[in-house]
């Protein structure tokens, strides 16, 4: 089993070999990663953007089928956001109140600040940075954020993250030295989409603390 997690926890490194065991049903299985980094609270540690991209790069050699692979990837992270959103309209704001085991309490607080200067839009822009991509859905669902809505932006970034860094893998994923530094290349892309959505949270957090400076 320890194993077993291993393997998912990297499979964005060692995807060649699950796709010549499992053959066909890897696309089931990148479905279920998907589905569970953006579906589950308890899982926000799947991989995504690398594993995305890395995917993108097996499409391009003939190995996977990047057309069928997106499509199905963008259906598993639509369904996922719905679930999420679900059960943060089932729970409710009493989730700021009650200390759960199974959330990661700081990136919850976190992720409802961005919400709150971001509103829908964070559905969008949360696809693409870790942790608040999974708990985005769930902080919108306690917001009591509208169905309709929520379904719009969570089709639009689904599609524009999915589709985005499968591209990006397809061009670039097999250039040698972005193969061989793709870790380094996944942290700077993630810190250059936080840094500035965290500092935008903290100025707002400094202007509630300190009104005189605005």
């Amino acid at each position: 089993m320890a194993e077993f997690f291993h393997l998912v926890l990297n499979i964005d490194q060692s995807l060649g070999v699950w796709v010549a065991q499992y053959g066909a049903w890897i696309y089931l299985i990148l479905a279920l990663i998907i589905f569970g980094e953006t579906g589950l609270v308890v899982l926000p540690f799947l991989p995504g953007d690398s594993l995305l991209f890395i995917a993108g790069a097996f499409g391009a050699t003939g190995q996977l089928d990047p057309v069928l692979m997106g499509g199905i990837l963008i259906v598993a992270a639509i369904l996922g956001n719905t679930v999420n959103y679900s059960v943060g309209r089932f729970i409710g704001p009493k989730v700021f109140s009650h200390d759960y085991r199974f959330l990661d309490r700081k990136a919850l607080l976190k992720t409802h600040a961005f919400y709150e200067k971001h509103g829908g839009k964070t559905i969008v822009l949360s696809r693409f940075l870790p942790l608040f991509r999974t708990f985005a859905p769930f902080v919108a669902g306690v917001a009591g954020m509208r169905l309709f809505m929520f379904q719009l932006y969570n089709a639009i970034g689904a599609i524009a993250w999915i589709a985005g860094l499968i591209t990006l893998g397809y061009f670039f994923g097999n250039v040698p030295i972005v193969r061989e530094h793709l870790n380094t290349i996944v942290l700077i892309g993630v810190g250059a989409a936080a840094i500035p959505a965290l500092a935008g949270v903290l100025w707002k957090l400094l202007r509630r603390k300190n009104p005189d400076r605005a």
